[in-house]
Order: C-alpha cells, then structure tokens, then sequence
C-alpha cells in the first residue's frame, strides 16, 4: 500500500505551498506527536489520534486511537471506511485531510491533502499557534528581564572583580591567592605564557593599576638585565616618519598610556598556555631592510630575507688579527678571505691524514683512546653539556697524547717540560744538567717517539761548538726546544727576549665567531663536520674554517621558505643580545626539537667553546 500525504499551507498572500512525501507503508499515525506519520500540532489534537490504513484495494477505514471522534463528511465517528475513489473529508481539530485515489503516474496510491482550515483550537479561536505554546504569560516581561540580566551581569563581571582586585593582599598572612577561584581572574583573555605561568593568580604583578596598561616599569622589575635593542634615539630615526593613519594610532595609543616601544608591544601575553611566539622576520626588516637609508652613519648592513639574494650580508665572523696579551680582534666578511692570528701552528690537513704518521700514530693509539684508521674532527673538538657548542681543545687533553714534552725517565716515571711556562721549562732544562750531566743532549722524544718530536742533533751539527756558543749545555738544550724544529717551536710563536730569555704569544682562540648571531649545533649533529667545514683542505692555522652563507643557504631559506628550512631572523638573532640562544631557539629545546629537526631536550645557555662554535 501506498500513501502520499500533501501538506498544505498558504502564504500572506494566499498562494498555496504543497510538501508532498510518500509512504509505502500499510497504515498512517495521525496526531499532535511529531513522530505521527501526519503531524497536526493543534491541542484539540491528542498525542496519537487517529490510524489510517487499507482495508482492500481501494478502501481505507480510519479508526480512534485514544477514543475521541473526528468527523468524516460531516458526521462526528470513532472509525469510518472511505472509498477512495469517491473521496472523502476527515475533520480533526482545525485539520481538513482529504482522501482521493491517485491518477496517472499516482495511480494506486492513496492521495491525504492535509490542511489547516480553522484557528488553533483552544478557549479562544483568537490565539495562533506561536501564542498558545509560549510561556509569555507565566514569565516575567521583556523589559524587566532586560534589566535584571544587565544588573546581574555588572555585580558578577564589574562590582565583584573590581572589589576582589582591591581586597586581595599578597602579605595577608594565610591567603594563599593560588588555591582559590578570584573574581578578577574573569577580566583576564586567556591564559599566561610557559615563562610567566607562575604569576597566573597574581594579576598585581603586572598590572599595578586597573584600567592602566602594563608599563615597562613592571617588565623591568624582574628582567632587570635585559637592554635595549639600541640607543632609544637611535632606534626612532631608524623606523622612520610613519604614515599618517601610523600617526593617528600611535596620537591614540599615547593618550591612553600606550607609548610605543613598549616591551608589552613585542611580548603579547594572555595568548595561551604554551611558549611564547618569537617576533616575526617582518618585524626586523621593518627596520634593518634599508637601515642604511634612515641611518648613514651605521655600520650594520641591510639584512630583509635569509633567503633572498642579497638579502642578508655575507657572514662576518670576529677575527683575532693579533695575538697577544691585548689580542685584536675584527669583524670581516668572509668574502674578503680574513686570515686568523691566534698564536698557534696547526695544519688540519697533517691531522685528518689517513695515510701520513699521524694515521699511522691514531691506529698505534686506536685501542688506548678510541682513534679509529685516522684521526677525525671528533677525537678533539667535542661537544659540550648542551651540545650547542664544543669544549676548549688543550694541551693536556687533547694534544699531549701524541705530543709528548717526556725528557726523561726515572725507572717508571718520567719527566715532562712544563707546557705554558717557558721559564719554568729553562729552569727544569738547568736542573737537569746539573744533576746528570749527560755527554749528548737530551732528545725530547727518544724514548716516546711521535709526531712533533725533537732530537737536538737535528739542529746542532756540533754539540761542542753549539754548547761553547751558548754557553753551556743546558743552554743547548733551552735553544733547541725555543727553535724551529723544537718542541714549542713547532705549534707555538716564538720570540726571544734575551740571551736565555723565551717568550712564547699565548693562544686565544675566540669562544664565539658570531658575536652577532647564534649557531646551535646540537641541531646540526645528523651532519658531518666536512659538509661545512673544510678543515681537510687546510695547511695553516690561519685559515678560517667557518662556512660562508652560501653553504648554510643550501638547506635554510627565508622565514616563507617551502622546499628549504624556514627560517625568520629569530632563529638566529636575539631583539636583546645577550649570551644565551634567541627565543625561537630556546622555544625549541624546550619543546624537544629544532625548528629543522627533533632532537633530545637540553639547556640552551651561554659556555666556552672552540672556533667552531657559532
């Protein structure tokens, strides 16, 4: 059996709206229920009232549910039996529903028009729908409910936060602010920072005054060290005159205790719990894109895009160009091929060998100190606790194990020159011969024999005449150690002062090239050394070993980069220089990953390190 139910209404201006849906189904639910199959919402209508369904082909009898009459064709009934093909009038309430048999495409199926024919049935015809299921008159009017929703909300959002911020005492003895809910925690717009978590029940950290904004006197009251960017005066001329709708703003903002330049302008709080975001790229090349412009006089060049060309300067690393007690030290481009003067002599290229002595020695060495088939960067430059950078490479650690300072040997013990103190080493040497007096001199190296190893007969051809020259023998030996070939002579700068008198330029080898800038590289560790530095290449320690931008624009782009590393100014640059990694760096070890690649946490903080270190 099929039934097709037209639900009729009728538009302000009387046109009709018909919704027809399709039942193949053999009976119909008539009621108020708006589960029924036919929904009459009239309260003359009860829940369930009425079942239509087929008794044989082309007939359909409709029965009382709930036991109260409709009428059909105008007779008041309980249960009627309707030939469809005469039609029929069903009354329920103020619903017509009119059966008839479908025709052409319908035929077979059982046509019910439903529609409403009279006012909602109630006490009154008067009331529509909408008036007989309100609440309108049980409830209290508009305008009361207005006024009162308006009263409630400033008690509970203005009155009751502003006197809980003015009764709360952090000295009251027994408050403890923290384990209880405040009514001026409703004013705040989210939660604080992972930095500033601490301070999350105590607004009157920050905000001394209510409806003041934060002022920098309540940053600095905690970050007492933290500088500014540059000279104030400075930092104005180079942003510039800014449009006049930036005029207006900043007129607006002064009125209302909002300079600009203030640290909350940069240092945006209530933004969530989490790290707090590192300045965007644009917020540096506002600035530093055509600095030059605004500032002549500067000597910071214009940096606008990491990726970019010519949108960052070549590298300009800080170079010991003297050595010495008041070393000089100078920051050049790269471009220009700087030469270091550090105080030392090492040729990287003897070193990483792998078939020279030095190789030879490593694998003679391998089991006592884990040298492999050569030496390797790693054997001397090794990371330090945060791995951002290396530890100091020195004599005792790093250089004695192959290069011995042994002259002689008492049973199993034996004597080693005292490296960093050349009078000391000419006072042992003196020592020594008074007490042995040995017929040849001595051969730093005969016993140990290693790379760097001097023999006194390789400089003297005549013991004889070189002690006669010198005035003894002792002095033979102190010469030969001062001079090239010796023991010092060979990796230190030597310069004579007298007649037995040695000086030799202290090493400085720098902690930080990138005065400016930060290189962490714990971040880097997937890489090999050799793919940056070209250590392998070079014969002299003057050689600067850092890589040139270009090596670093392989893998890193500009703050938008899609195949390349993003990577913004704040990666590498810190708004308030300082020892320690920019925000976006910290951020990073803090949640267990680099901004290119995961790695374990560690503590980012400032320490020594070697020339390698960034």
């Amino acid at each position: 059996m099929s039934f097709i139910v037209r639900q009729i209404s009728r538009t302000a201006d009387g046109r009709e709206i018909i919704r027809p849906r399709t039942f193949d189904q053999p009976q119909l639910s008539v009621g108020r229920d708006p589960s029924c199959d036919i929904h009459l919402p009239d309260l003359a209508v009860t829940l369930h009232h009425a079942l239509v369904r087929e008794t044989r082909p082309g007939h359909i009898e409709v029965s009382a549910s709930a036991g109260l009459p409709f009428d059909v064709d105008g007779r008041s009934t309980e249960q009627a039996e309707i030939d469809t093909a005469r039609g029929g009038h069903i009354r329920i309430g103020g619903h017509l529903l009119t059966v008839s048999r479908g025709e052409g495409d319908e035929a077979g199926a059982t046509i019910i028009a439903v529609e409403r024919v009279a006012a909602i049935s109630d006490a009154s015809d008067a009331k529509d729908e909408q008036k007989v299921f309100s609440l309108a008159a049980v409830a209290p009017g508009k305008r009361i409910m207005a006024w009162t929703l308006a009263l409630l909300v400033l008690l509970l959002c203005l009155v009751w936060p502003i006197w809980s911020f003015y009764s709360n005492d952090q000295a009251d003895a027994g408050v403890d602010r923290a384990k209880a809910f405040h009514a001026d925690e409703m004013w705040s717009s989210g939660k604080l920072s992972l930095v500033h978590a601490k301070l999350e029940n105590n607004c009157k950290a920050c905000h001394l005054q209510p409806g003041v904004a934060v002022t920098d006197d309540s940053c600095t009251a905690c970050h007492s060290k933290v500088h500014d960017h540059a000279d104030p005066r400075r930092l104005a001329a180079a942003m510039g005159r800014p449009p006049l709708g930036r005029q207006f703003q900043l007129a607006v903002s002064n009125a209302f205790n909002r300079p600009p330049g203030r640290c909350a302008d940069c240092h945006i709080e209530h933004q969530g719990r989490g790290a707090m975001p590192a300045a965007p790229q644009k917020f540096c090349a506002d600035c530093h894109a055509d600095l030059s412009k605004r500032l002549p006089d500067t000597k910071i060049l214009n940096a606008s895009d990491f990726g970019r060309p010519q949108g960052h300067p070549q590298f300009r690393p800080a170079i010991m160009t003297r050595p010495g007690p008041n070393p000089t030290v100078q920051r050049l481009s790269l471009d220009a091929r700087p030469l270091e003067d550090n105080g030392l002599k090492f040729p990287h290229d003897v070193h990483l060998s792998t078939t020279n002595g030095v190789a030879r020695m490593a694998r003679t060495l391998g089991d006592r100190y884990g040298f492999g088939k050569a030496l390797v960067c790693a054997n001397c430059h090794v990371p330090d606790s945060t791995g951002t950078r290396f530890q100091p490479v020195s004599m005792e650690k790093n250089c004695q194990m192959c290069h011995d300072l042994a002259f002689d040997k008492v049973g199993d013990t034996y004597r080693t020159l005292r490296h960093g103190d050349p009078k000391q080493v000419a006072a042992d040497l003196r020592a020594f011969y008074r007490s042995t007096g040995p017929a040849r001199p001595i051969s730093l190296g005969s016993m140990r024999r290693r790379p760097g190893d001097f023999v006194a007969e390789r400089a003297l051809v005549d013991y004889e005449q070189a002690a006669a020259r010198y005035g003894g023998r002792a002095e033979v030996a102190i010469h030969a150690v001062f001079s090239p070939g010796g023991a010092c002579f060979d990796c230190h700068e030597i310069s004579r002062i007298g007649p037995d008198d040695y000086r030799v330029v202290p090493v400085r080898l720098p902690q930080r090239y990138m005065m400016k800038g930060w290189f962490d590289h714990k971040a880097h560790e997937t890489e090999s050394c050799e793919s940056c530095h070209t250590a392998r290449t070079s014969a002299s320690a003057s050689d600067v070993l850092l890589p040139k931008i270009e090596t670093c624009q392989r893998c890193h782009g500009g703050e938008d980069a899609r195949k390349a590393v993003p990577s913004s100014c704040a990666m590498c640059h810190d708004y308030h220089m300082s020892a320690t990694a920019p925000l976006m760096a910290r951020d990073a070890r803090t949640r267990g990953r680099t901004p290119d690649r995961p790695y374990p946490p560690a503590i980012s903080g400032a320490g020594g390190g070697t020339p390698s270190a960034g």
